[in-house]
């Protein structure tokens, strides 16, 4: 995979690299810093846990940091797009 391109962007020069703890820095991609699929609740796909006050706790999941990463937040994103349609 070619480094900083549309489908993966690492800064290594970040406070917070890498914001999850991994054994190999190189495949980590920092494209989606912030991850477009939080929104969907239990049906992002990732490995997430709930707080006991109910937040959604991603710390344990590497989706959109990894390799296929970016495949997999296009492949939902119909899903996020319906969440921001206008609901009459």
């Amino acid at each position: 995979m070619k480094k900083n391109c549309s489908s993966f962007f690492q800064n290594r020069e970040c406070e917070y690299f890498p914001c999850h703890d991994v054994e190999n820095t190189e495949d980590f991609n920092c494209l989606f810093c912030f991850c477009p699929l939080y929104a969907l609740g239990d049906k992002c796909g990732g490995n997430f846990t709930y707080t006991k006050e109910g937040i959604k706790d991603c710390s344990n999941c590497l989706v959109p940091h990894s390799k296929c990463g970016y495949n997999t937040v296009l492949s939902k994103f119909e899903c996020v797009s319906e969440l921001a349609k206008k609901k009459d």
